[in-house]
């Protein structure tokens, strides 16, 4: 470990770029059918990262993880972003947040990224995509290419999809995916895609059409950049419980057993999208479900 917020692994080294912290639903509607005994009987282990001892509600981060790797810099995940407006949302409704700020402070302009890999394309992984400038909305890292799924693209997209307009992810293909694909900066992908020696992406559908996740081997290393996989260290426990955004709660339950098992079976480090705290774990497999063997040393957010 180089500081607080970096891992080594293998080759890659990985920093995690905060853009807030806080409360965010509570938990009977962030996870209808996860049971009020399950948030009691592990209340000592979520309290006070994952829960709100005063507040009870579900405590979540927005935060990019920041690769590394042969050369290029890779920005997985962009959070909610500033200055959009978001109906839906009123704690993400025209944010004024250092974001960019807190990725320089880990050496890194906007025209230094490479690379940028949305997980899938809900609110919170892509508002950094795009920043204002002069009243329009402009990639924010000029000199990258982004990745996006297509099953996703084509889902979210309102010219194919008129119906999806309205709900959580009002206004966001139109400011946050739309803008940089009309640069010529989005790169499509489906099922799985190379990104480097040491990263590949990989379909986990379910969530969204398009969710994915980046699995990362390097030496002895392995990793699991788990995009929306979990919103809270209980789906680690009982996997089979979704979160309310799930579009296909059956397919979700499949995506996020099969990649736990292997993040179990490979012995790697699991980095969800949204944990706060030490925001990375190890896990085993435990039979109906799995258990955390330890969290990664990184200072708690």
């Amino acid at each position: 470990m180089q500081n607080m917020h970096e891992l080594d692994l293998g080759d890659v080294t990985v920093t995690r770029i905060e853009e807030m912290h806080g409360p965010i639903m509570p938990p009977d509607q962030f996870f209808p059918d996860l049971p009020e005994h399950a948030w009691q009987e592990h209340r000592e282990m979520l309290v006070p990262d994952h829960l709100g001892a005063d507040d009870a509600m579900v405590h979540v981060a927005m935060q990019t993880w920041l690769l590394r790797s042969e050369g290029r810099t890779i920005l997985v995940d962009t959070g909610v972003g500033n200055d959009k407006t978001r109906p839906a949302v009123a704690g993400w409704d025209h944010l004024r947040l250092d974001y960019l700020g807190n990725l320089a402070r880990a050496g890194v302009r906007p025209e230094d990224v490479d690379l940028v890999v949305n997980t899938h394309l809900h609110v919170d992984h892509v508002g950094w995509n795009t920043r204002l400038i002069d009243g329009s909305w402009v990639p924010t890292f000029p000199n990258a290419t982004y990745l996006m799924p297509k099953a996703d693209f084509e889902f979210w997209n309102p010219a194919n999809n008129p119906d999806i307009a309205g709900g959580v992810n009002e206004n966001v293909f139109e400011d946050s995916v739309a803008p940089v694909h009309a640069a010529g900066q989005v790169q499509l992908w489906e099922t799985s895609h190379r990104i480097d020696a040491h990263l590949r992406l990989e379909a986990a559908p379910g969530h969204t059409p398009g969710s994915s996740v980046v699995k990362l081997a390097s030496g002895s290393d392995r990793a699991l950049f788990a995009g929306d996989l979990m919103h809270t260290p209980l789906q680690v426990m009982q996997p089979d419980h979704n979160s309310c955004f799930c579009q296909d709660p059956d397919q979700a339950r499949t995506t996020r057993r099969r990649l736990l098992g292997w993040a179990a079976d490979a012995n790697a480090l699991v980095l969800p999208a949204h944990f706060s705290g030490h925001s990375a774990l190890e896990i085993e497999d435990k039979g109906s479900g799995f258990v955390i063997k330890k969290w990664a040393p990184i200072t708690r957010c």
